[in-house]
């Protein structure tokens, strides 16, 4: 498995948001610290806001967004087992049109694995 496909994704992802965040663009910056604030322990935990995003992620297949909340879950020490559960359910209401995001989201989190090893 190829293990540099996280540190691609993640150097590619703090470039181009450093780019973003750079231009000092007021709209920019509230919608990234709300993103930021949203995903901070409350009523629900860290653990659920990450598995409730990557669902979300994977039913509006946005791959950039399921490996950051695939890295995050992976981070907040949840199993293969119940990120594998939280996205059978993404597969089950967005339906087949997500399979294709299922199999990328599975080659990163063995890659996510493979970094660890």
């Amino acid at each position: 498995m190829e293990t540099n496909l996280v540190e691609e994704f993640n150097a590619y992802r703090e470039k181009m948001n450093s780019k973003m965040l750079a231009e000092n663009n007021k709209t920019l910056k509230r919608i990234f610290n709300l993103d930021t604030n949203a995903f901070t322990e409350g009523a629900l935990s860290k653990k659920t806001k990450e598995l409730l995003g990557l669902g979300n992620s994977l039913v509006l297949r946005c791959d950039d967004c399921v490996r950051y909340h695939l890295e995050e879950c992976y981070k907040l020490g949840l199993t293969k087992e119940e990120v594998v559960e939280g996205m059978s359910i993404s597969l089950l209401i967005g339906g087949t049109i997500v399979i294709p995001h299922l199999r990328r989201a599975f080659e990163y989190w063995e890659a996510l694995e493979a970094q660890s090893a």
